[in-house]
């Protein structure tokens, strides 16, 4: 099967397009044909080497979220799976590929009305979105931050704090026109990469959710209210700079509170529940997904390439 494998970290020039075995499924998983596949900010983090010390290693074959039809099970699995269209989370990897393998508490039937394309693009990240806003106990009336918002999680997170009753919704981004893209969504105000915006612009907000990280993390942090909450979801912008405790510990009269959040932490059931209520809501159109481009797989460097410069507004998907 057709697949593609970090051959050298670094640049998104480093991805191989190679032919590999078709994978077998083990005991309690189940193989499924890939229709789409999500091309995820976590992906570029992995390809840059930034995770070589949890054992990331050159040869990695990428992808965490595929959508398709399920071909084969393991040992223990129903086989009236065989069949059904599903999404699924492959873990780290095992994701860019014609096939791929998952364990069946890890796959959900897709409802009908969404698309593969579409599956891929909430399935991962909606969740990390609902959960962000839970951690970070968004109430009815506050003024949430969402840094980073042109991305599916971000997107996601925009919409779920406007239901929520959120009484502004700040968002960064590049450009006017992501801009205005995102007001569509729900975004009340606009704000540059750095932050800064119009004589509108909110003077402190109550809810920060950080897909980005990075040098500025500390910059956004000095933007919460006394009381606020920050919950960073993401490192897609690199590491917090060496000082950023003592920055912490210099707001200390300020009664602020900082979280990081991952879906690893999610109980497995949690997280399906939720991820099943906003595959439900994207096929009826009450959940907007975006889609920025769909691409073959033997394309994935120009997907990376595309995340790298800034380009992309949604999700870049990948289909064999």
């Amino acid at each position: 099967m057709k697949a593609v494998v970090i051959r050298k970290f670094g640049s998104a020039d480093g991805l191989e397009v190679v032919d590999l075995p078709a994978p077998v499924p083990a005991a309690g998983q189940v193989r499924i044909t890939t229709e789409a596949i999500g091309v995820g900010g976590v992906d570029a983090v992995i390809r840059r080497g930034s995770f070589a010390a949890y054992g990331f290693r050159e040869g990695h074959l990428l992808g965490s979220e595929v959508a398709g039809s399920v071909t084969a099970v393991g040992e223990g699995v129903d086989a009236s799976w065989i069949g059904r269209r599903v999404w699924a989370f492959t873990g780290l990897s095992g994701g860019y590929a014609e096939q791929a393998v998952a364990a069946v508490e890890d796959v959900l039937p897709l409802p009908d009305g969404l698309t593969a394309a579409d599956a891929v693009t909430v399935g991962g990240s909606g969740v990390v979105a609902h959960f962000a806003l839970e951690r970070a106990r968004l109430a009815p009336g506050e003024t949430v931050l969402v840094r980073g918002a042109a991305g599916s999680i971000g997107i996601t997170a925009v919409q779920l704090a406007t239901r929520a009753g959120a009484g502004a919704v700040a968002v960064t981004t590049s450009s006017a026109e992501r801009g205005a893209r995102l007001r569509d969504l729900g975004a009340t105000h606009v704000l540059d990469r750095s932050g800064e915006g119009g004589p509108d612009a909110p003077s402190g907000v109550d809810v920060v959710i950080d897909v980005v990280g990075g040098a500025d993390l500390p910059l956004f942090l000095d933007r919460l209210n006394a009381n606020g909450r920050y919950v960073a979801v993401g490192v897609v912008g690199g590491q917090p700079p060496a000082d950023f405790g003592m920055r912490l510990m210099d707001a200390f009269r300020r009664s602020l509170t900082f979280a990081t959040f991952s879906s690893d932490t999610v109980p497995r059931s949690d997280g399906q529940t939720v991820r099943a209520s906003q595959f439900a809501e994207a096929a009826h159109g009450d959940l907007r997904t975006v889609v920025h481009e769909v691409l073959p797989l033997d394309q994935a460097g120009a997907a990376h390439h595309a995340m790298d410069a800034g380009k992309v507004f949604g999700r870049v998907v990948l289909t064999p």
